[in-house]
């Protein structure tokens, strides 16, 4: 019952440095933001990093599944008040968890309970191997042009860090030989601790819980099935992906023990700026520079397009600067749908006209005012004198 045990003697929630009314997105949130600090790849050599970030990884391997959190925490409530193994000597007689009576006649369904509650073997059942531990998850990051985050690529991330070893595939023997069945634990992978009515399990020690163990052991992961080792991740970007986005690579982390299944691999996708185009969620937007005369008699740009051929914008007589237009199913295109295209137009002002720019400007100022009809008169808004 090592990891029930382990449930009564660390806080998990402290490990994490969260509340234990956090919620899933703090928790994952706060392991990974210290699983990044004390990563031995960050720390090469660091034997108290190392230890820290396992003991990361246990916390988040219970409080980020929803039900292994529900049990922790059942366990963690039960354990301070004694309650939990009944609290008469020998295990009955007295009252059980939650304060209710046990009678003999409740062994069933009180095994079925505590066998949920910390997956050991019920009173009177078969053998239960203790379970193998999944893979660590593993983060990476990537850098995609802004052309690629919005069409989509196939691309690969460099890894190093475990991975099943190439001499023995992972099993952890020399090669020519296999693991043979535990003779402490007789193959079961677990130890019986007799308390009573309660059959409590734990791990075998010798076996650390596989039910076998190595006689002749790998030269190249001296037993482990483990080597650290380079290795390249393909990895399918779809179309649209946002900066600071992840991408979540099932079974493609470090492997599991003991044939457990491997972790999954988180993709974090930095996108590059474009030089011309920017985007709003599935629109892309592009500001385009028309001169005075243009915004006042109208105009018709030739507008670049990030993916496909350049388009036509009939800009109307009388535009505004700062007016944006927006092209239909000209954004990017997704599984959800394709955005739009927005054009915003910015009338230029020259800083340094010409003699004879400067003279048809002033000419033009001595023509009228048009278009300041609807200027404010200085007083506007004033109130009036009373007489």
């Amino acid at each position: 019952m090592a990891a029930a045990r382990e449930w009564f003697e660390k806080d998990y929630y402290k490990v994490l440095g969260v509340s234990a009314g956090a919620d899933a997105k703090e928790i994952t949130r706060a392991y990974r933001k210290l699983a990044r600090q004390y990563h031995p790849d960050a720390n090469p050599g660091d034997a108290g990093a190392e230890e820290r970030f396992k003991e990361l990884s246990s916390a988040y391997d219970v409080l980020g599944d929803p039900d292994k959190r529900l049990e922790y925490d059942e366990v963690r409530r039960m354990a301070p008040s004694g309650n939990l193994f009944g609290g008469a000597p020998g295990g009955f007689g007295g009252r059980g968890p939650a304060g209710f009576r046990v009678r003999s006649d409740d062994a069933g369904d009180l095994g079925d309970l505590f066998s949920g509650l910390f997956g050991r073997a019920a009173p009177g059942r078969g053998d239960v191997r203790s379970s193998p531990l999944r893979g660590n998850d593993l983060e990476a990051e990537l850098h995609l042009s802004f052309l690629d985050a919005v069409v989509g690529v196939t691309t690969a991330v460099n890894l190093v860090g475990q991975a099943p070893c190439s001499t023995c595939d992972g099993s952890g023997a020399a090669v020519g030989t296999t693991p043979v069945v535990c003779e402490r634990c007789g193959g079961r992978g677990v130890l019986d601790d007799n308390q009573g009515f309660f059959s409590f399990s734990q791990p075998c020690p010798v076996c650390r819980g596989t039910g076998s163990k190595v006689e002749h052991p790998c030269g190249t992961c001296s037993g482990s099935g483990l080597e650290r080792r380079p290795r390249e991740v393909k990895v399918r970007v779809p179309a649209g992906v946002e900066d600071g986005q992840r991408i979540r690579l099932a079974g493609r982390g470090e492997p599991g023990r003991a044939g457990a299944p491997a972790g999954d691999l988180l993709v974090l996708v930095h996108v590059a700026a474009h030089e011309q185009f920017g985007r709003r969620g599935r629109d892309l937007t592009l500001t385009m520079p028309i001169t005075y005369p243009e915004a006042v008699l109208g105009t018709e740009l030739e507008v670049a397009v990030l993916t496909g051929s350049s388009l036509t914008l009939r800009v109307p007589a009388g535009t505004r600067s700062g007016r944006t237009f927006r092209v239909r199913g000209r954004g990017i295109d997704t599984r959800q749908g394709a955005g739009d295209l927005l054009v915003t137009v910015e009338i230029i002002v020259p800083t340094n006209p010409s003699a004879r720019e400067r003279k048809l400007l002033e000419d033009l100022a001595r023509l009228g005012t048009a278009g300041l009809e609807d200027r404010p008169e200085p007083d506007a808004g004033r109130p009036r004198p009373s007489c």
